[in-house]
């Protein structure tokens, strides 16, 4: 049996990983600017997180959610203390698309609503309610069509309110930062409207932070640019876990639990929340959220200062960077000839730069001038 062919892939075999260094079947040391997909927070093999899930792993890795997992609390608790959400409640899942899948779950059940609006350039997972809400056609099989689903105009206010006034919309669904589709972030304002019309017309806003959440943005999660606003629904996942499967939808207290309303069979497990757990501790313990936007801070002005980049959006770490050309060819060349993992986007001339929070200064000041090299 082989393995199913679905992934581009660069040609480099990485066996060893250490904070926000690479290396390869050959020895060499890569740059890891794009931390697998953003999930890499806290720098791949952080003592903590090793030794917290070595730990774990000689008491219990798993049992199911039918008994009491004392660990699942812990983790609740923390989450809520670090990002400001104490009011919340907690429902743990293995990834992102899971926690979307739940999200609009919780949504449907809430208002006893079918329909959902979500946005161009969105992706929210590839799963059958997710993949639906995402704007790329190419990955919704015709079994995920649905005629009540309504990719609306980046922060089309009007067109949003349209919508929601035919009775039927469950949720408006949107990412604290977009990510796959090119870092575009959303007016504090336009966030702070979309939690009105969704009130107003009696829906449920879901804020989707598996990319933009975990300090990654120099917040907590990148909606609380947006100051007072509260979703019902946050999503969270990658960097939740540095590498290890988990997700989680945090839940406002308006929508209430009931047995059997959601469920899971790895959801919650112990080595997850212990990764989980790791995660906040080195957030918290390294003061990883100041960093993030400091660093985003002083490197942003770098970039658009570099001829042949036409414009850098973004937030502390979570940084988009449009060329003057495609940006296929230039990622290419800073794999092979400068060791360096950039991400791209759904536009051709986006680079995604996703790092671990814990990257050095100089390693970003190195990635900006080898970029200014290709470029000119």
């Amino acid at each position: 049996m082989k393995t199913f062919d679905v992934y581009p892939l660069i040609n480099v075999t990485p066996v060893k990983a250490i904070g926000a260094s690479i290396w390869d079947t050959e020895g060499t040391e890569y740059l890891d600017l794009y931390g697998g997909h953003a999930v890499i927070s806290i720098g791949h093999s952080h003592p903590h997180f090793n030794q917290r899930i070595k730990a774990q792993l000689d008491q219990i890795a798993f049992y199911s959610n039918s008994i009491h997992i004392p660990i699942q609390k812990q983790l609740a608790q923390k989450l809520g203390e670090i990002s400001g959400c104490e009011n919340y409640e907690l429902f743990l899942c293995n990834s992102g698309a899971e926690a979307n899948e739940n999200a609009l779950k919780l949504a449907s059940f809430s208002t006893g609503k079918p329909g959902f609006i979500s946005f161009k350039g969105a992706f929210h997972g590839r799963t059958a309610g997710a993949v639906v809400l995402t704007d790329n056609p190419k990955i919704i099989a015709p079994s995920n069509q649905r005629n009540d689903v309504y990719i609306l105009p980046w922060g089309d206010l009007e067109a949003v309110e349209t919508q929601l006034s035919q009775g039927n919309i469950a949720g408006i669904i949107i990412e604290g930062i977009q990510g796959v589709g090119g870092i575009h972030v959303p007016q504090a304002n336009t966030l702070i409207q979309l939690a009105s019309l969704a009130k107003k017309y009696g829906a449920k806003l879901i804020l989707d932070e598996v990319q933009s959440g975990y300090g990654r943005t120099g917040r907590f999660f990148a909606f609380q640019w947006a100051e007072g606003l509260e979703p019902d629904l946050i999503t969270v996942a990658k960097g939740m876990g540095n590498g290890f499967p988990i997700g989680g939808v945090l839940i406002h207290p308006s929508i209430k639990s009931s047995f059997g309303l959601l469920g899971t069979t790895f959801g919650g497990n112990h080595l997850a929340c212990a990764a989980g757990l790791a995660v906040l501790e080195v957030i918290e313990n390294e003061n990883l959220i100041t960093t993030a936007e400091t660093l985003g801070n002083r490197l942003i002005p770098i970039l658009e200062a570099i001829s042949g980049v036409i414009e850098v959006r973004g937030k502390g770490l979570m940084i988009g960077i449009d060329l003057d050309r495609e940006a296929g060819p230039v990622r290419t060349e800073l794999v092979h000839a400068y060791q360096m993992f950039t991400g791209s986007a759904a536009s051709k001339n986006t680079i995604r730069l996703l790092p671990p929070l814990t990257i050095e200064e100089d390693s970003l000041l190195k990635f900006a001038k080898n970029l200014s090299k290709i470029l000119n």
